[in-house]
């Protein structure tokens, strides 16, 4: 096919470059059970390796004007481009045609509709779902509250009776958050505790949701006596001169489905908002703090349900199993996808946030997107599952604005996958015109980076 002059592509569509690992398959998801491996975004963008320049703002400006729009008028030199692009796909034998699908809007234009409508395994864009439904539940601002208590009283520094935790739901309860912990029991005279360590409800630590594992690591994590190799990594990843706590606890730990009475309240430890979290979970698509945050509201139906609803679209163009991802019955139309883009902008936007906040930029967050050859200062999320790869987000231009888009690809190669999308985004991105500095309406809200988890002792 050929362009117009005034839309030629500068890259032909079948270029084949580096095969590239990224997406959001089973092994996507970080297995380290810190969260220093899965914060480090402010060296990031103090160090950027984009040669932009970030503007300063009071406030985010949203685009929040933008909806989703017809399915019927798309641009026809731009759709034109996408259907050669699918074409390019199916001729190389990769995928049939049936199984892609592509959705572009600029403003309330729409640029580009093939098959976009239609529900395709999604991977981890699903994530962007379950972090809309996350935000419209609980707000930015929400806080997983662990609480810690005490059954008998302190004396000597010996804690006479059982230590409770009741949990939250914490998806990031991490050995920095245990060590945290035990330095401020010692804070309050505790060396000692003569009985159990009892868990109750939904606590959680390094990524395992089985109370009784996580309260044996809890048990290792606030005494350093018991540290293990990986624990005393952790410590010395952590501020100089964090002392290291010690709290032995003689008894076992013991799972109960409801918290003793005569309680004496010790601690409560507060997570990192919310906002912060998604964040992290959508860097480094963490599959076991999204199957956790999609639980805190409700589980995979609620989420699929509260998305649908809030990004305007079918039920029957949200389909979900779980909340991370990792299930090919997990589908999303390219449509749904741009749309929760959009309502997740639009929402943050009435509490001085961007999408930046919440999603990876490319060229300034470290995380899965890394090993992508992609454009840098978009802001996305990936998906790549078995056969498929799903990209979708937002890519700023000179010309064309702000472009949302969302691509869907079924088949058996997704490194060519990566490759066609990579290649169709910068073709549009050199035609358009790339941007050099971050625009208002995506930067994350600097006053934001300052919050984190914390423990406070309960008086």
């Amino acid at each position: 096919m050929t362009l117009p002059k005034n839309f030629r592509l500068t890259a032909a569509l079948s270029i084949v470059g580096l095969a590239l690992i990224g997406g959001c398959s089973s092994t996507e998801s970080p297995q380290a059970t810190s969260r220093s491996n899965l914060t480090q975004s402010d060296a990031i963008e103090s160090s950027s390796t984009t040669t932009e320049t970030v503007t300063k703002v009071e406030a985010p400006v949203s685009n929040f004007a933008v909806s989703l729009v017809s399915p019927d008028t798309p641009d026809p030199v731009v759709n034109a481009a996408i259907l050669q692009y699918v074409k390019t796909l199916a001729a190389k034998g990769f995928a049939k045609e049936t199984q892609q699908g592509v959705w572009m809007q600029s403003g309330n234009s729409l640029l580009a509709n093939y098959r976009g409508t239609i529900p395709l395994p999604a991977a981890s864009v699903t994530k962007v779902a379950t972090t809309l439904a996350a935000l419209q539940t609980l707000g930015p601002d929400y806080q997983y509250v662990t609480l810690i208590n005490a059954t008998g009283p302190i004396k000597d520094g010996v804690l006479q009776g059982d230590l409770v935790v009741r949990g939250d739901g914490d998806p990031l309860f991490v050995w920095e958050e245990a060590i945290s912990l035990g330095n401020t029991l010692n804070q309050i005279g505790i060396n000692k505790v003569t009985g159990n360590l009892i868990i109750v409800g939904k606590f959680y630590m390094n990524f395992k949701t089985d109370p009784h594992i996580a309260g044996t690591l809890l048990k290792q994590g606030i005494n350093n006596k018991i540290w293990s190799e990986t624990t005393k990594k952790q410590y010395f990843s952590m501020s100089p001169g964090t002392p290291k706590p010690l709290v032995e606890i003689q008894g076992s730990v013991k799972v109960m489905p409801s918290t003793p009475s005569n309680l004496k309240p010790l601690v409560r430890h507060y997570s990192f908002p919310l906002a912060e979290l998604l964040k992290r979970m959508n860097r480094y698509s963490n599959n076991h703090m999204a199957e956790m945050i999609a639980s805190s509201v409700g589980g995979a139906k609620v989420v699929a349900q509260k998305a649908a609803d809030a990004a305007g679209v079918p039920q029957a163009e949200v389909q979900l199993v779980n909340g991370s991802g990792l299930s090919p019955e997990n589908r999303i139309s390219p449509r749904a996808a741009c749309a929760m883009f959009l309502e997740i902008e639009r929402y943050l936007a009435s509490h001085n946030m961007t999408i930046g906040d919440v999603f990876a930029i490319v060229g300034r967050d470290e995380g899965t997107l890394d090993k992508r050859n992609l454009p840098p200062l978009i802001v996305v999320k990936s998906g790549t599952l078995n056969s498929v790869s799903s990209l979708a987000g937002v890519f700023p231009t000179q010309k064309q604005g702000s472009v949302w888009f969302a691509i869907m690809n079924v088949g058996e190669n997704t490194d060519e996958f990566r490759i066609q999308q990579e290649t169709l985004l910068k073709s549009f991105l050199q035609e358009w015109g790339e941007v050099s500095s971050l625009p208002a309406e995506f930067t994350p809200n600097p006053e934001l980076q300052s919050r984190t988890s914390r423990s406070e002792i309960v008086r």
